[in-house]
């Protein structure tokens, strides 16, 4: 059974930083790909980063870059967001995701799911 973790979500004062990790347990590393979501309540859901684990390349939206950072630690089988020069427009529900094959920008292609880690951004 895969399962994915988050941890370090939480609230911050604008220009903050915080660190979500994502654990994944049941999942072997091969030529797939991790990343983050992110809902705030009354928006579309967007598609934050995500990073191949194989080859480890990465993408980031646009209203993230520069800011965020994504990265991966194999030996613990874990993604992490480093979320930097945090905005109140961060605040959402941040959702870690994973893909035996697929690593696109839909939500819905993804095989593996979190439950989510709240980021209040306060200004």
């Amino acid at each position: 059974q895969v399962q994915l973790v988050e941890s370090g979500g939480g609230s911050v004062q604008a220009g903050g930083s915080l660190r979500l990790s994502c654990a994944a347990s049941g999942y072997t590393y091969s030529s797939n790909c991790m990343g983050w979501f992110r809902q705030a309540p009354g928006k579309e859901r967007e598609g934050v980063a995500r990073i191949s684990i194989g080859g480890g390349s990465t993408y980031y939206a646009d209203s993230v870059k520069g800011r965020f950072t994504i990265s991966q630690d194999n030996a613990k089988n874990t993604v992490y967001l480093q979320m930097n020069s945090l905005k109140p427009e961060d605040t959402a529900m941040y959702y870690c995701v994973a893909g035996r094959s697929y690593c696109g920008g839909a939500w819905y292609a993804y095989n593996y799911y979190g439950q989510g880690t709240q980021v209040t951004v306060s200004s």
